[in-house]
């Protein structure tokens, strides 16, 4: 029995296949915001991975590798709203940023140059949910191309605020901001090529269990 058979048509997403599932509306709910609030920790959890290189004012975290796998886990809806929850909690001061950091103000005033980069979380965790949700993550090729575009939607949203945020121009923002993260962020895509793909096949050997 092959995985699209054993998994795919009784699970929208890999959380779904591996987590057992519940019955009656307010267990539905319970269940979705628990997993809801674990994508959320684990974000926090890879955002504390944290060091910088030299006066690079973005940090390397596993941050993004967390905020595309909760996307990509969990399916369009719910990686976006355990973004959302991860960005509103740490806006209110707990210390859920990268290093510990909290707040969405820069210490010397206006908002952190970082900021675009979080809004992006969730529209990269909702990109990838929706890709995966079509079985994207399945096949090495899907799940490498899965992450590819997760990664550029957060480059693509987080450069500009940089540039706009800070004294660098638009070049060094693209320079700073994703170039010297690209080696960094293809190790995780490689890594995820080949993660996604077993676990569905152990979702599958589990499902014909």
């Amino acid at each position: 029995m092959t995985v699209a058979r054993a998994a795919g048509t009784t699970a929208a997403t890999l959380v779904d296949a591996l987590v057992p599932r519940v019955h009656g509306r307010n267990a539905v709910r319970i269940r979705d915001i628990l997993l809801i609030v674990g994508g959320a920790a684990l974000t926090a959890a890879g955002a504390q991975i944290s060091f910088t290189i030299g006066e690079n004012p973005v940090p390397y975290t596993l941050q993004t590798a967390a905020v595309l796998l909760t996307g990509t886990a969990l399916g369009a809806g719910r990686g976006f709203a355990a973004m959302a929850l991860y960005l509103a909690v740490g806006a209110l001061g707990m210390p859920v940023f990268s290093a510990g950091t909290s707040g969405l103000g820069a210490e010397g005033g206006g908002l952190t140059p970082t900021i675009g980069y979080l809004i992006a979380f969730a529209v990269a965790a909702a990109l990838c949910g929706r890709l995966a949700q079509r079985q994207w993550d399945r096949t090495r090729t899907g799940a490498a191309l899965l992450m590819v575009l997760g990664t550029f939607v957060i480059y693509l949203i987080g450069v500009p605020f940089l540039a706009a945020l800070t004294d660098l121009s638009f070049s060094d923002a693209i320079y700073w901001g994703a170039i010297v993260f690209i080696p960094w962020d293809l190790a995780k895509v490689l890594l995820a090529t080949f993660a996604f793909p077993f676990a569905w096949r152990l979702a599958g050997a589990r499902t014909s269990e």
